[in-house]
């Protein structure tokens, strides 16, 4: 694996964590942004993610269990003092541009995480075309879309896939790795060695699955509880409670919604041809989460979402 320049598409909830990740671990990042507007809105997210880091890696100190993204053995105090410098120089060291050319020109690895929109995704990655180097491999974090619908838009097939990341990727070190039939398998091995080198624990798919491994068992999760939520069935704390007491979870779904965006969740149910109706189970979750999103509470990087972080 020869990736040393990698270029984020998107700075949203988890483009940002996955920069970050990646600049932590030594990677030269740039995050590519549609506009001043998107760059307005990343520098908070990635501003509070170091806090995190810093705040996180004292806290490594007096703890035996550390956040697996970050280390698996015992570190000293001076170790750890020396990676809460390399959070700020991360921080520090991340380039943010809405320019293709200066984001593009010399890649090595692109990860996008655009909008779960299939047109703003094919908009992207033909314009994106027009300025990679030859040696680039191209990931998409998509939650559920296939790489097989993008594939030929990237202009390199064979070096497409995907790669998916789980919320809090510094402790929840997740990376599922997903090709297509047309994935060349040294792109796929290459891809998986990044993954151990940003202290992901790569997990592997044998073939394309809508959802991956965690998402095809947590979309159907939250939108059980969202359901329960639009049909008045119960109030999000009340559903959270319940699943937090009868499973003993650390969170409960409208928690797990906040952390994941509530954009992102209603993207998904969009895609739904049901949710045209507004009768329908999925007219009914798109239209509450509509309304929570009109009001700015898209989640925890918004400071409000289900539930207030301020």
């Amino acid at each position: 694996m020869n990736f040393k320049k990698v270029v984020v598409a998107g700075g949203g909830v988890l483009g940002s964590q996955i920069a970050y990740q990646s600049a932590f671990w030594g990677f030269d990042v740039t995050i590519w942004l549609r506009s001043e507007a998107s760059i307005g809105r990343a520098t908070p997210k990635l501003a509070r993610l170091k806090d995190i880091y810093v705040d996180t890696l004292e806290a490594m100190k007096t703890s035996t269990v550390y956040p697996r993204g970050f280390a698996t053995d015992k570190l000293s105090d001076e170790e750890i003092d020396a990676m809460k410098e390399r959070a700020i120089k991360a921080h520090d060291s991340l380039t943010l541009t809405t320019s293709y050319e200066e984001a593009f020109k010399d890649a090595d690895f692109v990860i996008e995480c655009i909008a779960e929109d299939p047109k703003q995704k094919i908009a992207f990655y033909t314009e994106m075309a027009k300025y990679l180097p030859d040696k680039t491999v191209i990931a998409t974090n998509s939650s559920t879309m296939l790489p097989s619908t993008f594939a030929s838009y990237t202009g390199r097939p064979e070096k497409y896939l995907a790669l998916h990341f789980a919320n809090e990727i510094w402790k929840n070190n997740t990376a599922e790795i997903m090709g297509h039939a047309g994935t060349d398998s040294k792109y796929y091995d290459e891809v998986v060695d990044f993954a151990k080198a940003i202290h992901m624990v790569p997990l592997c798919l044998k073939k394309e699955q809508p959802g991956y491994i965690l998402n095809t068992m947590l979309v159907p999760f939250l939108t059980a509880a969202e359901y329960l939520a639009a049909n008045d069935v119960a109030d999000p704390e009340t559903i959270d409670k319940t699943w937090m007491l009868g499973t003993g979870a650390p969170a409960g779904p409208f928690r797990i919604l906040d952390i994941v965006g509530l954009t992102t969740a209603y993207n998904i149910v969009i895609m739904k041809p049901e949710a045209k109706d507004p009768n329908s189970n999925a007219g009914k979750i798109a239209a509450m989460l509509k309304k929570y999103i009109d009001e700015g509470k898209t989640g925890i990087n918004a400071g409000e979402g289900f539930y207030k972080y301020k």
